[in-house]
């Protein structure tokens, strides 16, 4: 794969399954990085075993691990994890995403593997962290959306506390992950040294809630749910439109509160002594709230979002994915193509930001289970004998 993306010549060694680790990769692999993804040669990475799947092939595998290159290597297995090292001695990052204590158990802490490469840089994902009481404990995302604090502050007060639907801790924690890789390497240029990265999934998650536990330390008071409201700003949620489409408003500031009163028509709003600061709308949230809802209600939701738009008012349609593809704007700037897998051609968003001169990754192809094996151990000095033995031992796929 040939790149002209920031990370272009960057080979980078994915250790990890499921969603955070390989969202890292995924992250590094837009930017222009060569991925090589370890997976275990019997059943692969789990997540593609998750639903929904489509003529046998995960859809969120197909997503975060397109255009990557697989490799089967059984890292219980002694030999195995001679030929990981191998390949690690040879990369500039390597992603893991193991219990913390089970690389260094396997003779592969962060102090063995830059003994031979020092300016490897190494991410590590994890439930809780390399330190600390809890380092041992298993951890997946929805441990770390309730040990967070998330949870507890997502829903309706009179709702129980409420996780999202999709891998939201692990891909904000792939994301940092990606982020720290990023910094150690821009280190690395300087010094000719890498670094270990250690990514908890609930600390990302934390630091974006930060506001309730610095609001408890500071006042003691515990943040509650609040459905689609902030409980910083208002007015600000989720509105029906007389066709029962659904739009957000987001009036979070003083100018655009003051816009959204011109735009309904309600002068008077502006000065009245509830709602003409935002600490006077916070205290009559509801009844506010009972304005817009009630103006919202009278047209359609395009025609609303055109009056709002006319005045330059925050606000979106609330979209499902078939908005999302039909949109010219996200055709344009944010979804691209996957071709060449079982899913067939279909969208899938693309890179998270767009850097000047660069157009982006393709997505091509979602790799087998040890589809690159060969490929890959060969160009790393690994002969023919040696390949069957390994084969023959159960260290790699055949």
């Amino acid at each position: 794969m040939t790149s002209n993306g920031p990370l272009a010549g960057l080979r980078v060694i994915e250790a990890g399954s499921m969603y955070a680790a390989p969202t890292a990769g995924r992250m590094l692999r837009d930017f222009g990085a060569e991925v090589i993804k370890i997976e275990d040669p019997a059943q692969g990475d789990f997540a593609r075993q998750w639903q929904p799947a489509h003529n046998g092939t995960a859809i969120g595998f197909a997503r975060l691990n397109s255009g990557k290159r697989s490799v089967g290597i059984d890292m219980r297995n002694s030999d195995g994890r001679d030929v990981l090292k191998r390949l690690v001695s040879g990369a500039d990052v390597l992603i893991e995403n193991f219990r913390p204590g089970r690389m260094e158990k396997w003779g592969m802490s962060y102090a063995e593997l830059a003994a031979e490469n020092p300016g490897l840089v190494m991410g590590r994902v994890s439930g809780f962290g390399q330190t600390g009481p809890y380092r041992e404990r298993p951890g997946f995302g929805t441990v770390a959306e309730t040990a967070s604090g998330y949870a507890y502050l997502n829903g309706w007060p009179d709702t129980p506390p409420t996780a999202p639907p999709f891998g939201f801790a692990d891909s904000i924690a792939g994301i940092s992950a990606a982020y720290g890789i990023a910094m150690a390497l821009f280190e690395r240029s300087r010094t000719g040294r890498g670094r270990e990265v250690d990514v908890a999934l609930y600390e990302p998650l934390m630091f974006i809630l930060g506001d309730a536990v610095l609001n408890f330390t500071s006042t003691g008071t515990i943040m509650q749910r609040h459905g689609n409201a902030s409980g910083a700003a208002s007015p600000r949620g989720i509105y029906e439109a007389a066709d029962g489409g659904w739009l957000s408003i987001a009036a979070s500031n003083q100018a655009i509160a003051m816009r959204l009163f011109d735009a309904m028509e309600r002068p008077d709003l502006k000065t009245d002594e509830r709602y003409r600061t935002n600490e006077a709308r916070m205290a009559n949230n509801e009844t506010l709230q009972a304005i817009v809802i009630a103006w919202i209600k009278e047209r359609t939701r395009d025609e609303n979002l055109a009056i709002l738009e006319q005045h330059e008012v925050v606000a979106a349609a609330v979209n499902d994915s078939s908005d999302i593809v039909d949109d010219p704007h996200f055709r344009e700037r944010t979804l691209s193509m996957l071709k060449n897998s079982p899913l067939g051609d279909a969208l899938v968003p693309g890179p998270i930001l767009h850097v000047n001169g660069y157009d982006g990754p393709t997505y091509d192809g979602v790799p087998a289970v040890g589809e690159h094996t060969n490929e890959i151990l060969t160009s790393a000095g690994i002969g023919e004998d040696e390949l069957a033995r390994l084969v023959s031992a159960g260290a790699i796929s055949g």
